[in-house]
C-alpha cells in the first residue's frame, strides 16, 4: 500500500485492482497506515499521502530509499537482541527499530541507557565478505550516523572505533558522547553468515535522562529543539546502505569525519596499552598509532582521548 501511494493520488478501485485486495481491504490498510501516523485523505483523484509524522515501520518504510525492511517497536530489551534473532531466523536487510530499549548495552557489555526519544537502531546484514572485515561496518554506520547528524544541525564527528561525539571541551579530548555503534556477527573461517549493526543515538533524549558522569549529549541538547527522528532513522539509513557497497571508501570517509586521528591517544588493548599520536585509520578499521619508538597498528582496544603533553590544545 505504501509503495502504491508513494507517487501520488490513487483511486481506490485502481488500488484494489493493483493489489489485488477488495474495496474493503483498501479501506482497512489505509485506516492502519493512518493509526501509524501516517495522514492519508481522500481527494478527488484518490487517496494521497498528505503528511507523515508518525515513528512506526509504516512511517519510517515510506519513502526510505535503501532496501531495507522495517520491524518497529515500541518497547524491546535490545535492537540487537532481536535482530540477532531475525538473523537466526534466515532474514537479511531488516532494520529493527524501538522506541524505548530495556535491557541494552554498548560495547564491552556497558549499560546504555535507552530511554523513549532516542534513536534505537539495529541492521541486519548478509555481506559476502570474510569476517575479517566486520570491523568496516562499524566505521561505515558510524560515517552515516555522523553526516545524518550534521545534516540535522550537530557537528558530529567519530571517536575511534564506534562513538560519535557532539559539542567540544576546548580541543583537548573532543566532544561529549552522542551515539553508540555495537556490530555483532556470526561466520565461518572464511565468510560472514550474518552481521547486525547496531545504533545508540541520543536523539531526542531531555539531558536530564542522559546518565550522570557520562559526558553524554544529545541532539536535543545541542539543538535546543526536537529533530524530526523518522527523517534522522532514514538518512542513516541511506547513508548505510550506500557505504556498505563500497568497505574502502566507507573507511576513507571515516577519516574525513575522524576526531581522534590527529590526537595523543591511549588504547588498551588485549596485548597490553599502546599510547601515542593517532595517525590514521587502515583498512578494515584498524587505528594507526605513532609512540614514538614504533608505528602500531591497533585492530580492537578501548580508545582514550589523551591531553597534549605540553598542557596546550
Amino acid at each position: 500500500m505504501l509503495d502504491a501511494l508513494a507517487d501520488g493520488p490513487v483511486a481506490g478501485p485502481e488500488l484494489a485492482a493493483d493489489l489485488d485486495v477488495s474495496r474493503a481491504a483498501v479501506w482497512n490498510h489505509v485506516e492502519a497506515l493512518r493509526e501509524a501516523g501516517v495522514a492519508v485523505e481522500s481527494t478527488d483523484d484518490g487517496y494521497a499521502v498528505t503528511d507523515v509524522t508518525g515513528y512506526s515501520a509504516e512511517a519510517l518504510a515510506f519513502g526510505l530509499d535503501a532496501p531495507f525492511a522495517v520491524e518497529y517497536r515500541d518497547s524491546v530489551g535490545s535492537t540487537n537482541d532481536l535482530a540477532r534473532d531475525l538473523a537466526a531466523e534466515g532474514a537479511g536487510d531488516v532494520a529493527v527499530v524501538a522506541d524505548e530499549q530495556t535491557a541494552s548495552r554498548g560495547r564491552l557489555d556497558r549499560e546504555w541507557v535507552s530511554p523513549p526519544g532516542g534513536v534505537w537502531l539495529s541492521v541486519v546484514c548478509r555481506p559476502d565478505v570474510p569476517p575479517a572485515h566486520a570491523p568496516a561496518y562499524t566505521l561505515a554506520m558510524a560515517v552515516a550516523v555522523a553526516r545524518a547528524c550534521r545534516e540535522a544541525g550537530v557537528d558530529a564527528r567519530i571517536k575511534w572505533p564506534n562513538d560519535v561525539l557532539a559539542g567540544d571541551d576546548g580541543g583537548a579530548r573532543g566532544g561529549r558522547k552522542l551515539c553508540g555503534v555495537l556490530t555483532e556477527m556470526e561466520g565461518e573461517a572464511d565468510r560472514i553468515s550474518w552481521l547486525v549493526v547496531g545504533v545508540g543515538l541520543n536523539a531526542n533524549v531531555d539531558p536530564d535522562d542522559l546518565p550522570a558522569g557520562a559526558d553524554a549529549t544529545s541532539l536535543l541538547a545541542e539543538r535546543g529543539d526536537p529533530v524530526d527522528r523518522r527523517v534522522l532513522v532514514q538518512r542513516v539509513l541511506e547513508g548505510f546502505d550506500d557505504l556498505r557497497g563500497d568497505l574502502r571508501g566507507a573507511v576513507s570517509a571515516w577519516e574525513e569525519y575522524a576526531d581522534t586521528v590527529g590526537r595523543r591517544v591511549r588504547v588498551d588493548t588485549p596485548g597490553g596499552v599502546v599510547e601515542g599520536e593517532a595517525v590514521g585509520v587502515e583498512f578494515p578499521g584498524a587505528l594507526v598509532v605513532d609512540t614514538g619508538a614504533e608505528t602500531v597498528r591497533v585492530t580492537a582496544g578501548d580508545c582514550e582521548h589523551l591531553r597534549p603533553v605540553d598542557g596546550g590544545d
